[in-house]
């Protein structure tokens, strides 16, 4: 686990089903553009918006794993159990609360930027955390005239990358 301090932490979650290297590149701009101490991969055991993973979660973490080894600021978990949640709030207020973290940078793609005011307690999750936004090829448009961008665009960090083309549902369509 991470250790309480000043440096930098950037927070991916999501079911990871399956890990990519879209995943990976994300990451490491993140840790290039942001200076990052850690980005720490919290994979869930199922997305409340989605239905249920085509991988276990032991498959997913062990698939995340084998991606990650080597690179070192990258630290694959799985924190539902002892959080006794899935939501990203209170992953967050555990990283904050039980671990002392500061300086959280929570990243998503623009995807998710649509529809993260049906998160539980989005509000909550931008005044917690810095909100890094990455470009996801054809919601951009859509991302940045979302609820969150309209009431906390200040808040909000985008960041311009190339268009990641792969995407976990179309590694998973192409093992249907």
């Amino acid at each position: 686990m991470v250790k309480a301090s000043n440096k930098t932490i950037g927070l991916v979650g999501g079911t990871f089903d399956p890990a990519h290297k879209g995943h990976i590149t994300i990451t490491k701009i993140a840790i290039k553009k942001l200076k990052l101490s850690k980005v720490l991969w919290i994979v869930t055991k199922k997305n409340p918006f989605k239905d249920n993973p085509y991988y276990s979660l032991s498959q997913r973490l062990k698939k995340a794993k084998a991606l990650t080894k080597g690179i070192k600021k990258i630290q694959v978990m799985h924190l539902d159990k002892r959080v006794n949640s899935s939501r990203s709030i209170n992953i967050i207020n555990y990283l904050v609360n039980r671990k002392k973290l500061k300086n959280i940078y929570f990243i998503i793609g623009s995807d998710n930027l649509i529809n993260f005011h049906k998160w539980k307690d989005w509000k909550k999750i931008v005044k917690l955390t810095k909100l890094i936004v990455f470009s996801r090829k054809g919601y951009d448009r859509k991302g940045s005239k979302s609820t969150v961008t309209k009431y906390y665009k200040n808040k909000i960090t985008f960041i311009k990358n190339k268009p990641i083309v792969i995407s976990s549902t179309k590694l998973r369509k192409k093992l249907v």
